[in-house]
């Protein structure tokens, strides 16, 4: 039995879950989310609790346990807190701004990069290096926080790109060091 896959989901007051014939409906304050449930997959909502069984043992159902319980668990913070991935630009000239719903950012190339956000993700630019992607599908914010950050992720000579808050680069050595040592 998956250890994840068997803790019962506990509903808070202000989220309300609702079960279809194969879909799971979670709504909260800041939205709501669908999922569409795989076939080998039963879900339960009882005594404000949620729990997810599966109808086999096989070895596909069993890896889709975890993750449907994770999924739901998920959908219920999303929309009751949100989620939110920060991003920060190093380098020299290099800055970003918000334009209604786009982000368009000078990362010295020869023109800027302009990315359009999709429905559900809140973009906010506090300060030209800070980028901040809130939304309330955590795998949609992940993702669009990724897609950023791979336009110039941070290189390992100078450090400079674009990584998360907190990331740590670990930065090579360039010719110069493998010169003195060659002597």
């Amino acid at each position: 039995m998956s250890r994840i896959g068997k803790k019962p989901i506990e509903i808070v007051k202000e989220i309300k879950v609702a079960l279809n014939a194969d879909t799971v409906e979670v709504t909260g304050a800041k939205g709501k989310l669908t999922y569409k449930l795989p076939d080998s997959i039963a879900v339960e909502v009882k005594d404000n609790l949620v729990r997810v069984t599966r109808k086999s043992d096989t070895k596909k159902d069993r890896s889709l346990h975890g993750l449907v319980r994770t999924l739901i668990f998920n959908m219920m913070e999303g929309v009751s807190k949100g989620y939110v991935k920060n991003l920060e630009i190093q380098g020299m000239g290099f800055r970003a701004q918000a334009e209604g719903n786009n982000l368009v950012m000078q990362l010295g190339f020869t023109h800027p990069v302009k990315i359009t956000m999709p429905q559900g993700i809140k973009l906010e630019v506090p300060k030209p290096t800070l980028i901040n992607v809130s939304g309330i599908d955590k795998a949609l914010v992940g993702q669009i926080a990724a897609d950023i950050r791979d336009i110039f992720p941070p290189e390992p000579y100078k450090g400079k790109g674009i990584r998360y808050v907190g990331e740590v680069v670990r930065k090579k050595l360039g010719k110069a060091a493998t010169a003195t040592a060659a002597k």
